[in-house]
C-alpha cells in the first residue's frame, strides 16, 4: 500500500508536467499511466478490505450475556455482514461499536413484563445493517426498545450544569438528542458497571470523527433507537478539495464536504455580524462562517491584501463543512481542483496541532496540509452550543461578574427609535415572508418547523413607530413550556453589553420597564412577559398536562 501510495504521488506530478506542456503524445501516455495507477490502486486496497463480520461475529456472546445479566431477552438480527472496509478502519470502529451495542441492551430494549405492557413482543430485537453507498460504508445499528426521552436528556443536560434552561427551550428534537454525545451525559438512573458514567457516548462520536465518520442518531419514545454511522473505505488514499488561503495551499478530505457556495456583495448577498460572529443567511438558515487565515495567522497575498476581510465588492468563497452532524461555513481565498491525495500522518511533535488531520505530498512535489473539520470549528471559536444543537459562534465577550452588566440586544421599528431586550430571553433571530403569515383563530400565524408559530406585531402593543410593509418580516423568537411566539420589529441593529441605569418608565406605559442610555442614545427597555401577556393571556403558564 505504501507503495501505491508513492506511484499515486508520481502519477500526480507526470499529470501536472504533462498539462503544462500541452504535448498529444505525451497526454496519451499520462492518461494510460493514470489509468494503469488507478486500477492497480483498486486492486491493492481490496487486499487490504475485510469483511464486517470480522467484527460482528462477537456481539452474540456480548448480547447474550449482557441481556441475561439485566434480565431481559434479546434477538440480534445481522444484514450486511459480507460487506467490506479498510483493516484499519475496521479496527477503529470496533470499540465504538460495541460501546453502541451494549447501550442498546442496557439502556434501549427494556424488560419483558414492560414491553408486554406496551403490547411488544418480550423478546427484543437489535438489528445491526451494513451497506455500501457514495463511496462509503455506512452501518446502522437499530432497536425496538424505549427509545430516547428528550425531555429526561434536557433535564440531565441542565443539572450537570451542559447546557442552560433558556438554550434547552429552543432546541429541535434532533438538537435535543444530540445532547447524548456531551462528556458526562448520562440518561441512567444509577450507575452500574456498564452505563451511568457519562462516559462513552462523546467518546464514540469522537474515535468515528477521527476517522473522518459521522455519526447520527433518530429515536421514538416507546418505539426505538437508530444510529447511523458513515465511515470511508479506506484512510490511505482519498478524495479532498483543493483550497488557496493567503500563499497556502490545503486539502479538505470530500467527506467532510457539503457543499460550495459563493457570496456575490454587488447581487446583494451578504455577510451578517451577530455578537461579533459573522454568519451568512443559506437557504434561510443562519449558518456560522470561519475564516481560514484569521484561524491559522497566514498572510494574505498581496492581491487581497487591499480588499479586507469584511463585507467588501469581491465574491468570497465559502467551503461549507460537516462536523459532528452540524455544519459551519470556511472563508477561503481561492478553490482550487479536486484531486486523490495520499495521506501521511503528521510527525508526534505536530499531533497537538487539532486543525490538520495529515498532509500530502502534491504533483509538483510541495507539501499541503490536510484541514480537520472539527478541529477547525474549535479553533474558530465555534461549538455546539448545548452540545448537540446547530454550531453557534462561541461570544468572545469575556463574562462580567457584576450583577449591573447585561447583553441586550438591540432593535428599531421605523428606524427613528430604539428598544432592547435581554440577550438571554431569545431564543432565536428569523425572517419570514410577508405572504407566508396566515391568520388562525383571530391571530397571525406562520408555518414554522412544522407548527403553527403565534405572531405578535410590537408597534401595535406599544403604540409607537412601524414595522412597515415590507416583504419580509425580522422576528425574535422566545420560547418557554415547549412554546414559542415571534415578536415582529422593524430592523435588528446590534447586540451591546452594557451597564443597565434603568430610569423607570411613566405608570401605565404597556410593555416598557424603562428607558436608558446605550451607545449615547436613549434607548427602551421592554418587558417582554407583559408584552406576551397583554395580547395572549395565559401564554407564559406551563399547560396543565405537561
Amino acid at each position: 500500500m505504501n507503495l501505491v501510495s508513492e506511484l499515486v504521488l508520481v502519477r500526480n506530478q507526470l499529470l501536472q508536467r504533462v498539462r503544462e506542456r500541452d504535448n498529444a503524445v505525451d497526454a496519451g501516455i499520462a492518461q494510460r499511466m493514470n489509468l494503469i495507477t488507478t486500477q492497480l490502486q483498486e486492486s491493492v486496497t481490496r487486499t487490504r478490505m475485510q469483511p464486517i463480520r470480522n467484527v460482528w461475529n462477537q456481539f452474540p456472546r456480548v448480547i447474550r450475556d449482557l441481556a441475561h445479566a439485566n434480565g431481559k431477552e434479546v434477538e440480534l438480527v445481522m444484514e450486511g455482514a459480507e460487506t467490506e472496509l479498510d483493516k484499519t478502519l475496521l479496527e477503529a470502529i470496533k470499540d465504538p461499536l460495541t460501546h453502541i451495542v451494549r447501550n442498546a441492551i442496557d439502556h434501549g430494549i427494556e424488560t419483558g413484563e414492560i414491553r408486554r405492557s406496551r403490547g411488544k413482543n418480550p423478546k427484543g430485537t437489535l438489528f445491526l445493517k451494513a451497506y455500501h453507498e457514495g463511496g462509503q460504508i455506512n452501518i446502522e445499528i437499530r432497536d425496538d426498545g424505549g427509545g430516547i426521552d428528550g425531555e429526561k436528556v434536557r433535564r440531565k443536560a441542565i443539572d450537570k450544569g451542559l447546557i442552560t434552561a433558556e438554550a434547552a427551550a429552543g432546541l429541535t428534537e434532533s438538537e435535543t438528542l444530540n445532547l447524548i454525545f456531551l462528556p458526562g451525559l448520562s440518561t441512567a438512573d444509577k450507575v452500574t458497571n456498564v452505563s451511568g458514567r457519562g462516559v462513552g457516548m462523546d467518546v464514540v462520536r469522537n474515535n468515528i470523527e477521527k476517522i473522518s465518520g459521522a455519526i447520527e442518531i433518530e429515536s421514538r419514545l416507546e418505539q426505538g433507537t437508530l444510529l447511523k454511522l458513515r465511515i470511508p473505505l479506506t484512510l490511505a488514499i482519498i478524495p479532498a478539495l483543493m483550497v488557496r488561503c493567503g500563499r497556502e495551499l490545503f486539502a479538505i478530505p470530500q467527506a467532510n464536504l457539503i457543499e460550495l457556495v459563493r457570496i456575490d456583495v454587488e447581487s446583494g448577498e451578504r455577510i451578517e455580524m451577530i455578537h461579533g460572529a459573522e454568519f451568512y443567511r443559506l437557504r434561510g438558515e443562519l449558518l456560522p462562517l470561519i475564516r481560514l487565515g484569521r484561524v491559522l495567522r497566514l498572510q494574505k497575498r498581496p492581491s487581497v491584501e487591499n480588499a479586507g476581510e469584511g463585507a467588501g465588492t469581491e465574491e468570497t468563497n465559502v467551503i461549507v463543512l460537516g462536523a459532528g452532524g452540524q455544519s459551519f461555513g470556511l472563508v477561503v481565498d481561492e478553490v482550487s481542483d479536486r484531486e486523490e491525495i495520499v495521506v501521511k500522518p503528521l510527525s508526534r511533535h505536530l499531533k497537538g496541532l487539532n486543525v490538520f488531520a495529515g498532509a500530502t505530498i502534491l504533483g509538483d512535489g510541495t507539501v499541503a496540509l490536510i484541514l480537520d473539520a472539527s478541529g477547525i470549528a474549535e479553533a474558530g471559536g465555534l461549538h455546539q452550543m448545548s452540545a448537540g444543537s446547530e454550531l453557534k459562534a462561541e461570544e468572545k465577550v469575556e463574562t462580567v461578574e457584576q450583577a449591573t452588566q447585561e447583553t441586550l440586544l438591540l432593535f428599531s421599528l421605523s428606524g427613528q427609535d430604539r428598544y432592547a431586550i435581554p440577550l438571554e430571553l431569545v431564543t432565536r433571530l428569523e425572517e419570514f415572508k410577508t405572504s407566508e403569515v396566515e391568520h388562525a383563530a383571530g391571530r397571525e400565524v406562520v408555518q414554522y418547523r412544522g407548527d403553527l408559530l403565534p405572531l405578535i406585531r410590537l408597534d401595535r402593543v406599544i403604540g409607537n413607530g412601524s414595522t412597515g410593509a415590507g416583504e419580509t418580516l425580522p422576528a425574535i423568537l422566545f420560547s418557554r413550556n415547549k412554546k414559542s411566539v415571534g415578536l415582529v420589529v422593524g430592523q435588528i441593529l446590534d447586540t451591546v453589553q452594557e451597564e443597565v441605569i434603568l430610569h423607570p418608565a411613566p405608570a401605565g406605559k404597556i410593555g416598557v420597564r424603562g428607558s436608558l442610555v446605550i451607545q449615547g442614545l436613549t434607548t427602551d427597555l421592554l418587558d417582554m412577559e407583559q408584552i406576551i401577556e397583554s395580547v395572549a393571556p395565559g401564554w407564559l403558564e406551563k399547560e396543565a398536562h405537561v
